[in-house]
Parts: structure tokens; C-alpha cells; sequence
């Protein structure tokens, strides 16, 4: 059995999950990973605590690995909120992002922009909701400092062009929202300065398992506001207050959740041992899958055609009239999506099999042959 065939295996949930994108539910080797390590919690002895507690060095490793950087540059974070907050607040100058960006970004710009004073927000508002290089270009401005995007979007499954985005921002800071593409599909991190990014869809970590890369340039420009205790270097500080490490360690507020870690470390060597351009070689057939239904049925899907566009994403746009009835035809035939003003967002998997493909068409048959033209 391949590296691949083991991958496909460990998708074992039922038929009808097309939902990959709100969330992903735990792999085989996550959940016993995650009851082992419980059990070790558990028994008070230090060895088995010490074990537990090394899986946030293993899972550091192996997102810079991921990300081909260095494991002093990446810390863990509950979330990708919080990386995002910590890269934000810690801004100075304008700070470009879309308007339709999902709300970890806008919101946490928002508050940072109204709380410190110290960011200006630049939004962009493309009619397709598309953050192209050719869109940023002509926003730009000389107060620009920073650019925030989403490495896939959450509303269209448009993948960002972070090399194009880097050519046109020069050495200005990029931020990237990568949680709707790590683990997904096969991008070169080098271009960013900052990766934000959690494991409880594409990776099936579960929540809590939230990861930050901070690049040299990032680490230079950004101040660890929301640094707490455990982002300074050595002991616990008593009695003085330390500087905040010069590593990504400064952008920690407390303590690691370490079955969260370990949860995490599993769901990454999973994805190390199979290899990113094979999990994005196969999410794009999946993806091709669903847009010849979609094509097939006559319902039109906004998300870009050409794979190098796109992520594990593909939304539907019916017309108002029709969002009702597809949403009720894909409920009834037990399919699990995520329907948002108006548009029902498909998220397969690689382990998304034929069985479940096979539901989706004859929703969209149901659906089309009730549809009044």
C-alpha cells in the first residue's frame, strides 16, 4: 500500500460530508493519538508528562518543515485568530486588506485600527471578491506597510498568488490567512512574512491547534504587543520583567496546550508522509468532480476553473430563487455543506469517495428536475 493509499484509507466518516472547509473531522490516527496521550496526562508520572509536553517541539518542527523554514521562526497558537492578532497589533502604517476577508482579519484590524491608533485601513473591494496582484497594485499607496490576505478564500475558493502579490508589494509585509489552504494545496510560503494558519479543517486536528510563522522581515517590524510570560526566552520570570524573545516565541501569550500539540504533530506527519503536492494533485480532481455536476445541472459556480486558482473550494451560485430548494435537495440526500447568503459552498476531500460524489449528482438531478425555468 502507498503513502497515498494509506491517506485515502484514513478517511473513514460516512458518506455526505462535503463540508472540509468548516470543518474537518479527526483522522483514525488523530483521535487514538489524542486518547493515548489523555491516558499519559493521566498517571502523574513526570516521564509521561515530559512525553506529552514534546509533542510542541515536534509539531514546531514539522510546520517549518511544511513551510520550509526554521522551527525558531514558528510558534503555537490556539488558533488562527490569535497569530493573526498577534501579527496585526503589532503593525504600524497602512495595513491593505479585502473588505470581504473572513473575520479574523477584518475584525482583528478593526480593533486595531480603532484600539492603538497606530494602523491605518487600507480595504480593497474587487467586484469578484478576487485579491489579485493587479488589485493591490493599483491600491497601493506610499503609507502601505502591509498587505493581509486569505491563501484561499473562504467565500469563492480563490487561491492568492503570493509570489504575484510579492512582486508588486516590494519589501512591504504580507500577511497571510492560511487556514483554508495549508495542508491543502501546495503554495511556496516564501513569499509571505507571516503565515497564520490552524489544523482543525484540511489537517483533521480537531481545535486548539493553531500555528504563526513570523519571518525575518516580520520579526524586525513587528512589535509583540500581545506578548505574554511564556513569550520571553528562559525560566518562568519572577520578580522582573524580561524583554520579549528575539525569536516568533515573543508572540505567546501563556502556556501550550499539549494535547492540542500532539493532536496537531500527528494530523502533520500524516500530511508530511503523503506530501502536499500529492494531497493538491488529488483535491483537484475532487474539485474538478464537483463543477462537472455543478456544470452538468446548470448551476453556476463563481470559484476559478483553472486548478492553480483554487483550493479545495467550489461555490455555487444559484439564483435567489433556487438557493432554498438546492440547499433542502442536498440536505434530504444527506450531504453536509455550508449555505451562506446565498451561495453553498462545496469543500471535498481527497478521501472524499465516489460514493459521496454520487449523492452530490443525484442532488443536483433532484434539484434541477424541480427547478422552474
Amino acid at each position: 500500500m502507498t503513502d497515498l493509499d494509506s491517506y485515502l484509507a484514513s478517511f473513514d466518516g460516512e458518506p455526505g460530508y462535503l463540508d472540509w472547509a468548516a470543518f474537518g473531522p479527526l483522522s483514525p490516527a488523530v483521535r487514538a493519538e489524542a486518547q493515548a496521550d489523555t491516558e499519559l496526562l493521566g498517571s502523574g508520572r513526570r516521564t509521561s508528562i515530559d512525553l506529552v509536553n514534546d509533542h510542541a517541539r515536534e509539531a514546531r518542527e514539522l510546520v517549518a518543515s511544511l513551510l520550509r523554514t526554521d522551527a525558531s521562526q514558528v510558534v503555537l497558537q490556539p488558533s488562527t485568530t490569535y497569530g493573526l492578532m498577534q501579527a496585526i497589533y503589532g503593525l504600524a502604517g497602512g495595513l491593505m486588506l479585502g473588505r470581504g476577508e473572513f473575520p479574523s482579519l477584518t475584525v482583528a484590524a478593526t480593533r486595531a485600527a480603532d484600539a492603538l491608533g497606530s494602523v491605518q485601513l487600507q480595504w480593497l473591494e474587487p467586484d469578484d471578491g478576487f485579491i489579485t496582484p493587479d488589485v493591490v497594485r493599483e491600491a497601493l499607496t506610499d503609507d502601505t506597510r502591509a498587505v493581509a490576505v486569505s491563501l484561499v478564500d473562504f467565500r469563492t475558493g480563490y487561491r492568492a498568488d503570493l509570489a504575484g502579490l510579492r512582486d508588486v508589494i516590494g519589501d512591504r509585509l504580507l500577511i497571510v490567512d492560511a487556514i483554508q489552504g495549508f495542508g491543502a494545496v501546495d503554495v511556496d510560503y516564501g513569499a509571505a512574512d507571516v503565515v497564520c494558519s490552524n489544523g482543525y479543517k484540511w489537517l483533521r486536528a480537531g481545535r486548539g491547534t493553531g500555528f504563526a510563522w513570523f519571518g525575518e522581515r516580520a520579526l524586525e517590524r513587528i512589535a509583540p504587543v500581545l506578548s505574554g510570560f511564556a513569550g520571553t526566552d528562559g525560566d518562568l520570570p519572577l520578580d522582573l520583567v524580561p524583554l520579549p524573545s528575539a525569536s516568533a516565541q515573543a508572540f505567546t501569550v501563556s502556556g501550550i496546550d499539549t494535547l492540542a500539540a500532539a493532536r496537531l504533530a500527528t494530523a502533520l506527519q500524516e500530511l508530511a508522509d503523503v506530501g502536499v503536492a500529492t494531497v493538491d494533485a488529488e483535491l483537484s480532481e475532487r474539485t474538478r468532480d464537483v463543477m462537472f455536476f455543478a456544470d452538468r445541472y446548470e448551476v453556476p459556480v463563481i470559484t476559478p476553473r483553472d486548478p492553480a486558482q483554487r483550493g479545495g473550494i467550489v461555490t455555487l451560485a444559484p439564483a435567489p430563487q433556487d438557493a432554498a430548494p438546492l440547499a433542502a435537495s442536498l440536505a434530504n440526500h444527506g450531504l453536509t455543506v455550508t449555505v451562506r447568503s446565498g451561495l453553498v459552498r462545496i469543500s471535498p476531500h481527497v478521501g472524499t469517495g465516489g460514493d459521496t460524489l454520487r449523492l452530490f449528482g443525484d442532488a443536483l438531478a433532484a434539484f434541477s428536475s424541480s427547478r422552474v425555468w
